[in-house]
């Protein structure tokens, strides 16, 4: 089989690719090596609210095409960096075609995942890829082994969710930084928080029990520092700016004690702090990538490695992990030591 960008970039250089804005939606990522902690609750009075005086999400255009992969891991990890610098130079630009950039997303978000269950590439594939994603390579690898780190254990079942677009790009840019201005938390930390807690609202448990929302808010936190609608992207990003203010992280930075501590009250992990801090490093160096973020897939890292849940995937009960593997088996992407 051919890598996942192949055909399309092929069809690419001969037609070349029409712009398409991040406006449209797109594809992503859970981070489920993710384990839940309740978040930590705060003896601070809530911040009065600043009511949003910003638009709700715009009705989202059609999606692209169903997006299907043929991923083939990197054979090396030269392959994978020269595999990775073409993903990432077609994710980012604004003139590639967006079933492209899609698959592009997903093949570079793919390739990191592949590069954090080899830690013996991460020299070479590093030396290999150009100087202009060095640092974004070492944010994302840091990123995978804390966030690694906060879960102890493997499910064999899938959980009971649904999988959803996620609101426009450019909406969400707009949500978090009205929670920047409002409440002083720097809007790449609010973007680093929604991507690993839910894709960008792409993972809607089906669950009423525990964490609820794109933000994902214990009710009780939700009483003390949101305002609206729980399972509202502008509501929650809002109720999660002020609950990091609240706990020291209006410093409008994105590093410092005060944000690490804020961070830590949110999901009481330091694997989970380091891992926002990494993902947010990666948007300040450059805000595009936020739309290749939004694009990524959800990948579920079971007993038996990760597995892609698309854009439509809905269990309204657990789903052995064999099962769905019997059912789908071109979603298998990645085994657990490979």
């Amino acid at each position: 089989m051919r890598p996942l960008l192949a055909a399309l970039v092929a069809v690419a250089v001969l037609l070349g690719t029409a712009g398409c804005s991040d406006d449209e939606p797109a594809a992503e990522e859970r981070t489920s090596e993710h384990a839940r902690s309740e978040k930590g609750k705060t003896d601070k009075k809530p911040r009065a609210e600043t009511r949003p005086s910003e638009s709700r999400p715009s009705e989202p255009r059609p999606s692209a095409p169903p997006l299907t992969t043929t991923f083939v891991p990197a054979a090396s990890p030269r392959e994978l960096a020269e595999r990775l610098t073409t993903a990432e130079d077609l994710a980012r630009d604004d003139s590639t075609a967006d079933d492209v950039r899609q698959a592009a997303a997903f093949e570079a978000q793919l390739l990191y995942r592949q590069l954090g269950r080899t830690p013996e590439w991460e020299r070479t594939a590093r030396a290999a890829v150009p100087d202009r994603y060095r640092a974004d390579l070492d944010a994302h690898l840091t990123a995978r082994h804390s966030l690694r780190s906060v879960l102890t254990t493997l499910s064999d079942e899938l959980p009971a969710w649904e999988i959803v677009e996620p609101a426009p790009t450019a909406d969400l840019l707009r949500f978090y930084r009205e929670g920047e201005r409002v409440h002083g938390v720097r809007w790449e930390l609010l973007a680093a928080i929604n991507l690993v807690e839910t894709g960008f609202g792409k993972i809607r448990g089906l669950s009423t029990a525990g964490a609820q929302g794109p933000m994902q808010f214990i009710p009780s936190t939700w009483a003390a520092y949101g305002e609206g609608d729980i399972d509202d992207p502008h509501d929650a990003i809002l109720g999660a700016a002020n609950y990091l203010a609240a706990n020291g992280g209006d410093t409008g930075t994105i590093s410092g004690a005060g944000v690490e501590n804020a961070l830590y009250r949110y999901n009481n992990h330091g694997g989970y702090v380091a891992g926002i801090l990494s993902y947010a490093s990666i948007l300040e160096r450059d805000p595009r990538v936020l739309g290749e973020l939004v694009r990524w897939q959800i990948l579920y890292l079971s007993t038996i490695g990760d597995l892609w849940l698309p854009i439509g995937y809905r269990e309204t009960a657990p789903v052995p992990v064999r099962v769905y593997v019997r059912q789908h088996p071109e979603r298998h992407l990645g085994t657990v030591t490979d």
